[in-house]
């Protein structure tokens, strides 16, 4: 079996030099070129292109989201972000992520070798995850329908029918008695995804709740950004908040996010706590919170990830009365996700990206 080729683009020499010791000790793995900024780097991917990019921001001669964007135009390569951007240069990275970048790997700004040698393992797999990557252009069209808005319910109870699980007690009376509420979950590929899902809402939708696995310090300026490019509100989820109509609740990186109902209405629990699945924000710990609060009241949601976060919460949903939604594999960026939801029997529907919005708004109707 061929070796996935890596080129390491970073103006510090340190990073360089340790970026490549890290992924060249894998043995799948070969680093065929490592450079300082993306001129050099160019010359040479025009004999021997790579499988895979780490790519700083910052950089002399061009930055790193020019050459993304040139990248993505000309010839889509898999490229993971290593930044030590942070705080108010958290938009940036998004930027990145937004032009094409599948995943963002925080580079600490001190302790550089230390530091990296730590998520050393971490680092190979994302590495391998993106060579698997599909970074085709993801084609959306938002439809002028969701200008309507339309009850959840109402879709899905038609279209779906009952599902071939036992209806438990809570769930029948919830469902009389509460507001609808879609859970989504996503991890590499999802920061793109979520955007072209969440601008083709109109604020009629019901209220959501998010996880998406992404650093600590960059969730907030996500959420900002999705918040002025939507018609609906979008903010990072704080303790106590209410999840409502026309809202989507985004986890903050390094936090759990749950649900909570409380008489009519239901409430965010943001919480600290050790990883699950892997990941602290956790798209299990989301889901099942959903389950116990909403039982047949929501709506699950699996998309683009890596990994196998969220299965085991969408058939937890699916098992409470539940409607779910795994996103197809043509659609997504890496299909680890959805796939294993599938494989272990969460999802009770399979459906392109492009479908993701009419599915949220009420309006998805099972092909025939």
């Amino acid at each position: 079996m061929s070796k996935i080729k890596v080129m390491v683009i970073d103006d510090s020499a340190v990073v360089r030099q340790v970026i490549t010791q890290i992924l060249s000790a894998d043995p799948a793995l070969e680093v065929i070129g490592a450079h300082a900024d993306p001129v050099f780097a160019m010359r040479a991917m025009s004999s021997d292109w790579p499988d895979v990019i780490t790519l700083d921001i910052e950089m002399p001669r061009m930055d790193g989201i020019t050459f993304l964007k040139k990248l993505m135009s000309e010839r889509p390569t898999p490229v993971v972000v290593c930044s030590t951007l942070t705080g108010k240069g958290a938009p940036t990275t998004i930027e990145a992520l937004r032009c094409g970048a599948v995943e963002v790997v925080e580079k600490p700004g001190t302790g550089v070798r230390d530091a990296m040698r730590q998520q050393a393992g971490s680092l190979v797999q994302i590495v391998k995850a993106a060579a698997r990557a599909n970074v085709r252009p993801l084609v959306f069209r938002a439809d002028a329908r969701s200008a309507a808005g339309a009850d959840i319910g109402h879709a899905t109870a038609a279209e779906t029918g009952h599902l071939a699980t036992e209806e438990r007690g809570p769930a029948r009376a919830m469902s009389e008695t509460t507001d609808r509420i879609v859970a989504i979950g996503t991890s590499t590929g999802g920061t793109l995804a979520l955007e072209q899902v969440l601008s083709g809402l109109a604020p009629t939708v019901p209220g959501m709740v998010i996880v998406q696995h992404m650093p600590e310090a960059f969730t907030l300026a996500f959420a900002e950004r999705l918040d002025k490019s939507c018609a609906i509100r979008v903010k990072q989820a704080e303790d106590g908040d209410r999840v409502l109509p026309g809202q989507a609740l985004i986890a903050p990186g390094g936090r759990h996010l749950q649900v909570r109902r409380r008489g009519a209405f239901y409430y965010a629990e943001v919480r600290d706590g050790p990883p699950v699945s892997r990941h602290r924000p956790s798209v299990n710990v989301l889901f099942s919170s959903v389950a116990q609060a909403a039982g047949r009241n929501a709506l699950g949601v699996i998309m683009t990830g890596m990994g196998d976060d969220g299965a085991r919460g969408l058939l937890e949903m699916r098992q409470a009365g539940a409607t779910t939604f795994a996103q197809d594999e043509a659609s997504c960026v890496v299909f680890g996700m959805p796939k294993e939801a599938i494989k272990l029997g969460g999802a009770t529907h399979t459906v392109p990206l492009q479908d993701i919005p009419d599915v949220v708004s009420g309006r998805w109707r099972k092909a025939r």
